[in-house]
């Protein structure tokens, strides 16, 4: 397989991250437009997220916040956000970079992202083997009426089908 030196897999990603960036930072400015609300997925223990002993104790491995009603001072930077939420009555500052996130979803137009670990995760591998190429992340945008529907088997239509004749 070709080495693929320009890397578009991490150009792809970045470029996925800074759509998340530029919602959260209008999030920031303006607050959230209509029914729009975020479910966020992080890694809890990935450098540079800050979280409460508390919430670590509580969510190990990854955590899932939601910013709708009940969140303040969001700060936005390029590489991470800052958010003011409550835990069970108890307000908690969260600091998450970018490269922490696995997912965002606003379900108010069922539009989605999901992300590989960065690049410290996503390349460790054995010495004696070649790392896997990383897989670009996804972008989910299901249609609203075909989300509550279950998916049905694609029609194969053939070309000849739509020609004059």
């Amino acid at each position: 397989m070709p080495t693929d030196h320009i890397r578009y897999d991490v150009l792809a990603r970045d470029a996925l991250r800074g759509v998340l960036r530029r919602v959260l930072t209008d999030a920031a400015a303006h607050g959230l437009p209509g029914d729009h609300h975020f479910f966020i997925t992080f890694l809890s223990k990935a450098d540079g997220v800050k979280l409460s002993p508390r919430l670590l104790a509580q969510y190990p491995e990854e955590m899932t916040i939601i910013l709708q009603h009940q969140f303040w001072d969001l700060v936005v930077t390029d590489d991470h956000f800052e958010v003011g939420l409550s835990f069970g009555g108890t307000p908690e500052r969260l600091m998450v970079p970018f490269s922490a996130i696995k997912s965002f979803f606003d379900p108010s137009v069922q539009f989605g992202l999901q992300f590989e670990p960065s690049e410290p995760e996503a390349t460790a591998a054995p010495a004696a083997e070649e790392p896997a190429a990383p897989t670009p992340p996804e972008v989910a945008v299901p249609p609203a009426d075909e989300a509550a529907k279950p998916s049905e088997g694609a029609e194969v239509v053939r070309l000849d089908r739509f020609r004059k004749k």
